[in-house]
């Protein structure tokens, strides 16, 4: 089995940083602020800070649940199509 390089992390990396930018980008656009989003989706704050940062703790990608992303789609009023980066990174290595 083959095992994940650093350029698969970094990859994933940059995947999770855009994802938190198109967050932060659709709740300014949407006039929303953070504590708006994370009330609405059941989180708290400093749980979608962090989404917005793109990492889960510090020095580590983001990896939102699909539930969560899914309530997040909902508290911001779009798909989740709008929120997920186009360029998927490669997964399959483990």
């Amino acid at each position: 089995m083959a095992k994940r390089t650093r350029a698969d992390e970094a990859a994933w990396s940059a995947y999770a940083s855009e994802l938190a930018v198109n967050l932060h980008r659709i709740r300014l656009e949407r006039g929303l602020s953070q504590e708006d989003v994370a009330y609405a989706a059941g989180l708290t704050r400093y749980t979608y800070q962090k989404y917005e940062k793109g990492e889960s703790k510090p020095g580590t990608p983001a990896n939102p649940t699909l539930r969560t992303l899914l309530a997040l789609c909902q508290a911001l009023e779009v798909t989740l199509v709008e929120v997920l980066p186009t360029k998927t990174p490669d997964l399959r290595l483990r």
